[in-house]
């Protein structure tokens, strides 16, 4: 890790940064509790523990005057009628923001502030999308054979809190309806 300035690439198709990065993958075993068809979700578990997203970080400190950066990569799918997504996270420092750039492929940020107000923004090629602080967030590819993939830049003191969206998902959902994407009420969540 340097205190210099550096470059990195992102080349296309693959998206994967260039030089060095933390790969993250989360497969569905990771993703327990987070689909509302929990049926669906273990009759495909006991088939496969199928890779659902990865995150390539740029290396960088965790404090504060830092940015976190890297890529994010949903890949296509469902449980169920719900299309694939990440865990979802709040910042553990709730006052800070984010920023993604879309790279490739289609889908939604479901979003929602703890005082359960919700927004779902859809993700195309070019589209930038600036999260607030105190607003949750989590990605939704909606693609049928192609990733989402995004491009986030965020405070290095953000942290990350998975453990409130854990407990009851976000308010929206996105799933396949019969005439295509849907965002719909999420039936387990409380306020």
């Amino acid at each position: 890790m340097s205190d210099y300035p550096f470059t990195f690439t992102i080349p296309m198709p693959s998206a994967v940064p260039s030089g060095e990065s933390n790969h993250i993958q989360r497969r569905l075993s990771a993703m327990k509790g987070q689909f509302l068809d929990q049926q669906a979700y273990d009759q495909m578990l006991a088939v496969e523990d199928t890779l659902v997203y990865e995150v390539y970080e740029i290396p960088r400190p965790h404090q504060a005057g830092e940015l976190l950066s890297g890529i994010s990569i949903v890949h296509p799918g469902k449980v169920g009628n719900e299309y694939f997504m990440t865990k979802g996270h709040f910042h553990q420092v709730l006052d800070t923001a984010e920023v993604y750039y879309c790279l490739k492929g289609e889908g939604y940020m479901v979003m929602e502030d703890p005082e359960g107000n919700a927004q779902v923004a859809p993700l195309a090629p070019g589209v930038v999308l600036y999260v607030p602080p105190r607003w949750g967030h989590r990605s939704v590819c909606t693609g049928r054979q192609q990733d989402l993939v995004t491009f986030y830049v965020y405070p290095g003191n953000a942290g990350h809190d998975y453990g409130t969206i854990e407990t009851q998902g976000f308010r929206k959902l996105v799933v396949e309806g019969a005439h295509g994407v849907e965002i719909v009420d999420n039936p387990r969540w409380k306020r």
